[in-house]
């Protein structure tokens, strides 16, 4: 019997609790690989630096950290990260048929965090000004396999959370 699908309510708690779940496991992810093989992640504050000028009127800056400092901007991009990963849960969800919440699998969950590369491949990286998909940093391939890896752990966390989220209690 196929499982019921979900209200909307359920949908979107279901959605901010996978989201913040998979950010997590990414974020912790990248302390492991800063801490373990000295590989830094992206820095939030830029991030935040980059959305607080877009009320500027500004979308590319070349590159971002010449650009003047936005107060708060470490929490606006953490803010904004996590905002990103509820984001792609709910789009996750919508993608995959009910039944995965009732019985995570991997393979969808590791899939969707490759899919969501294009967010910083397409957007984030160009408007950062390191180009499309990292092409004007010092070692592009690099930075596309540190994003690769980075977005294929929000996948894994899709995944461990939804285990998480099944667990009885």
């Amino acid at each position: 019997m196929p499982t019921p699908a979900p209200n909307l309510l359920t949908l979107l708690f279901s959605a901010l609790i996978l989201g913040i779940g998979a950010t997590l496991v990414m974020d912790l992810t990248a302390l492991v690989r800063k801490r373990v093989l000295g590989i830094s992640g992206l820095d939030y504050a830029l991030l935040g630096r980059w959305l607080g000028h877009l009320p500027r009127g500004r979308l590319v800056h070349r590159p971002i950290a010449q650009s003047p400092q936005i107060p708060g901007e470490r929490a606006l991009g953490w803010a904004l990260h996590y905002v990103t990963g509820i984001a792609f849960a709910a789009l996750f969800l919508w993608i995959v048929t009910p039944g995965w919440l009732a019985a995570p699998t991997p393979l969808p969950a590791l899939g969707f965090g490759l899919l969501t590369l294009a967010a910083p491949f397409l957007l984030l990286q160009p408007c950062l000004g390191a180009g499309l998909a990292a092409r004007n940093t010092p070692a592009p391939w690099i930075a596309r396999r540190r994003s690769a890896v980075s977005h294929l752990s929000f996948g894994a966390g899709l995944w461990l959370t939804g285990l998480a989220m099944t667990l009885p209690g």
